[in-house]
């Protein structure tokens, strides 16, 4: 009977496997939902395949959209942990994961069940029951988290211990009193031999006490040699946590070292007797000088350069880059390139990282210049950033790369994108400004042929990068400006004629000889209602200009005729200074009243001034009234115009036009801040903590520290393979001397009794040996003794003979 039971169970067995191979084989079909009492009957039986379809469905209506109630079902979930099936535990501890906030209460009539699985057999099923303890969101079980955490920091697989070390972040913040407790936990398992266990150790560091430097001490150089074998999570905690750690303990040190002389230097010195020159300060160059212990950091890291997780390569890029960006950041820049060929959001996110390196050291992505050139198809972000590095690298670049630039710029200028014409019209005012003479000449003339576009933001981006351009140079551009006011009558885009307008203005007091603001002046006040308010502020700016450089000249003019008059004033006759004035009431007085001062006759220049000044009274623009209400104020006297030039003739300065990521360049590589930031411009985000600063010399921690339990020996390293039984016994038949695994046969009775003879017979040699050379020691001994007794009975003789001479002894 009893095995016909056994084999009834293994045929229900095997129709289980059979049921669910074919439910899993077949097509997923939706499942069709059951009611709660239906679901409740499922959860209640004692065949686990009915059990794990119920805690299915109750899984499902949990992740639905929208999300289904699910509550109802916590007393008969929980009651299936009691059940010893290994499949179904993993769904139970999800929704115990998931409910356990909404009903504390029936969630700690589960905490026994689950401490009892700490003790499992398994690993696993132990790892699996300290997450799902630490992730219960209950304060009042803190303590149970952290004794649950204390026990997996000493069990022996290593599977537990990382689990224990993720856990650690969720005991402090389930209760911040437990802090000090899992400090100490953490301090155990950074020391932990297996990789993956410190590299979440690490994890858990940077969330819960990044400013514990000294619990990095002990282990740093284990951690520095154990990153590459971690898994691409622990690297990054590591990349994240190292450079904050080297800036606080090793100082940034720099030497002088003298420049390599040149050829030209060289030969210099070898035809010429020269006399020995003194040094100067231009012959030598600031070269780092690096800690051997953050070198050892660096060339640890070098390697995960090759890693196929674009974070963790610029992690390493930002690492270099604030760490030694003479000497090991070059490694990094290929990397860096290489993931231009990612997906479109990886693309992105380095194009940002990219522009941060070039703003610092944009020489080093000389070489890969080609790799920004811009497709058509490309996301309007990837070609913004692909355009400001091109802007960035073309100082650096030689002749024919700065053709290549300006023709890809010129072309895309004329593109029917007005987003990208923008900007490609912006990168050739940029280029123009970092640029030499020549070259900025050329960039000058590709915007004045845009002048004549039929598209009025081309017109208009190209007229104010012009602008730009021109209050650069401006004794250089004098002709141009008469260039661009000769379109004036053609040009309909109220953004450039505004700024040329603006520019007739500026060079109005430059040349009087030769001046035509005037005369532009009076052209456009013909036409002033049919312009803008942007291009009528500029009308009534120009009039005002021109009739202030009217009156400057008119007083500088008076001014030196009343410095003629003055000496012949003071030299008159004796006759006319003796003659007596006019009594009162007589002719000359009478004469005097009667004759009227002539009227001055008004210039062209006040009048059209007056004619500007009327037409902006009567304009609907109130901020245009006002202003035409000021210049007639500041030029209501004419003798007084001091205040005037200086507001409206004052030297306006040089217009710059910066990167647009330099605003951002203080953020961190890497970092969100840089990235959000950057793209929808703001100034970072919350949260975002920058490098410290460098250590000052003399304050770094000591050395010795980074020793081993500070005993002065360095932990070494290496990375455990697993060995199987046969390799680790052919190891140990290797180790033993009577076998020889080198193509010889093993040692036979007859050689080991012969080994035993020849041992024999050398014990007996060593022996006589032995006996042979005590007996020459004795000899020697005695000899010695012989010598000492001569020597102390002629001492005592010339003792003797000393004393009769004295004549103390007869």
């Amino acid at each position: 009977m009893e095995s016909i039971s056994r084999i009834s169970g293994l045929l229900e067995t095997a129709r289980d496997l059979t049921l669910e191979a074919a439910k899993d084989v077949g097509p997923r079909r939706p499942t069709r939902p059951l009611p709660t009492q239906q679901i409740k009957k499922l959860l209640d039986s004692r065949n686990e395949r009915e059990v794990l379809d119920g805690l299915r469905r109750v899984i499902a209506m949990q992740y639905a959209n929208p999300p289904q109630p699910t509550l109802t079902f916590f007393p008969a979930v929980l009651k299936t942990l009691s059940n010893p099936y290994p499949s179904t535990r993993p769904l139970v501890y999800n929704y115990l994961l998931h409910h356990a906030e909404a009903d504390p209460d029936t969630t700690l009539l589960s905490i026994n069940t689950i401490q009892k699985s700490l003790s499992d057999s398994n690993p696993r099923v132990r790892a699996m029951a300290l997450k799902t303890m630490a992730g219960i969101r209950v304060p009042m079980i803190s303590q149970l988290v952290s004794l649950a955490i204390k026990k997996g920091v000493s069990d022996l697989s290593p599977i537990v211990r990382k689990a224990a070390a993720l856990a650690c972040v969720k005991c402090v913040t389930l209760d911040a009193n437990t802090r000090p407790q899992v400090e100490e936990y953490l301090a155990k398992l950074l020391e932990d031999q297996q990789y993956y266990v410190a590299g979440a150790a690490v994890q858990a560091f940077a969330e819960i006490c990044p400013d514990r430097i000294d619990l990095i001490h002990p282990v740093y150089r284990k951690l520095c040699k154990m990153v590459v074998d971690m898994d691409e999570w622990g690297q990054l905690a590591i990349l994240r946590l190292f450079p904050t750690y080297a800036r606080k303990c090793f100082p940034m040190r720099k030497k002088r070292v003298k420049k390599a002389a040149t050829r030209e230097q060289k030969a210099q010195d070898f035809y010429e007797d020269l006399e020995p020159k003194e040094e100067r300060e231009e012959d030598f160059d600031e070269v780092e000088v690096l800690d051997p212990d953050l070198e050892l950091l660096l060339d640890s890291v070098q390697p995960l350069l090759h890693s196929r997780n674009s974070a963790v390569i610029v992690s390493v890029a930002r690492m270099y880059l604030y760490l030694s960006p003479s000497e090991h950041l070059p490694h990094a820049i290929g990397p860096l390139v290489a993931l231009l060929r990612s997906p479109k959001d990886i693309q992105e996110v380095a194009l940002y990282n990219i522009v941060q390196v070039c703003l610092a050291k944009p020489a080093h992505f000389l070489p890969y210049i080609r790799h920004f050139l811009i497709r058509t198809s490309e996301a309007p972000q990837t070609w913004r950033l692909k355009l400001e590095v091109l802007t960035l690298l073309f100082p650096h670049c030689d002749k024919s790369m700065q053709d290549l630039i300006l023709a890809e710029l010129e072309h895309f200028s004329r593109g029917h994108n007005s987003d990208l014409v923008r900007e490609s019209v912006r990168a050739i005012g940029r280029c123009s400004q970092a640029s030499d003479a020549k070259t900025s000449r050329r960039c000058l003339s590709l915007l004045l042929k845009q002048i004549h576009s039929s598209d009025s933001v081309l017109v208009g981006e190209a007229m104010e990068v012009v602008r730009h351009m021109i209050q650069r140079s401006p004794d250089e551009h004098r002709k141009t400006v008469v260039r661009l006011a000769k379109n004036l009558d053609s040009l309909n885009s109220p953004m450039a004629r505004a700024s040329i307008i603006w520019l007739v203005g500026e060079f109005s007091g430059a040349d009087p000889q030769n001046n035509i603001a005037a005369d532009v002046l009076r052209i456009l006040v013909r036409g002033y209602a049919d312009e803008t308010d942007e291009v009528r502020a500029q009308i009534v700016l120009l009039a005002a200009k021109v009739y202030l450089h009217d009156l400057n000249a008119k007083n500088v003019k008076k001014t030196a005729l009343e410095a003629l008059n003055s000496p012949s004033q003071e030299k008159q006759p004796e006759s006319q200074v003796l003659s007596p004035p006019p009594e009162e009431g007589g002719f000359g007085e009478e004469h005097q009243q009667e004759t009227p001062e002539a009227p001055e006759e008004e210039d062209t220049i006040a009048l059209l001034y007056q004619h500007t000044m009327l037409l902006a009274r009567y304009t609907s623009s109130y901020d245009l009234r006002d202003r035409a209400r000021v210049y007639r104020a500041l030029l209501a006297l004419p003798s007084s115009t001091e205040l005037a030039s200086l507001l409206l003739l004052a030297p306006k300065p040089v217009p710059q036009a910066p990167s647009p990521s330099e605003s951002h360049k203080g953020y961190a590589l890497g970092s969100a801040s840089l990235v959000i930031g950057s793209a929808a411009g703001v100034n970072g985000l919350r949260g975002y903590e920058p490098l410290p600063d460098w250590v000052a010399t003399g304050e770094e921690p000591n050395a010795a520290l980074r020793d081993a339990g500070g005993s002065g020996k360095t932990e070494s390293y290496e990375p455990q393979k697993a060995v199987s039984a046969g390799q680790m016994l052919d190891a140990a038949l290797e180790a033993d001397p009577g076998y020889k695994s080198n193509g010889r046969k093993a040692k036979t009775l007859d050689d080991w009794l012969d080994d035993e003879e020849e041992e024999e017979e050398t014990e007996s040699e060593s022996g006589d040996e032995e006996t042979d050379e005590e007996e020459e020691e004795e000899d020697e001994e005695e000899s010695e003794y012989e010598t000492d007794e001569e020597e102390e009975s002629e001492e005592q003789e010339s003792e003797s003979e000393g004393d009769e001479e004295a004549g103390l002894v007869r």
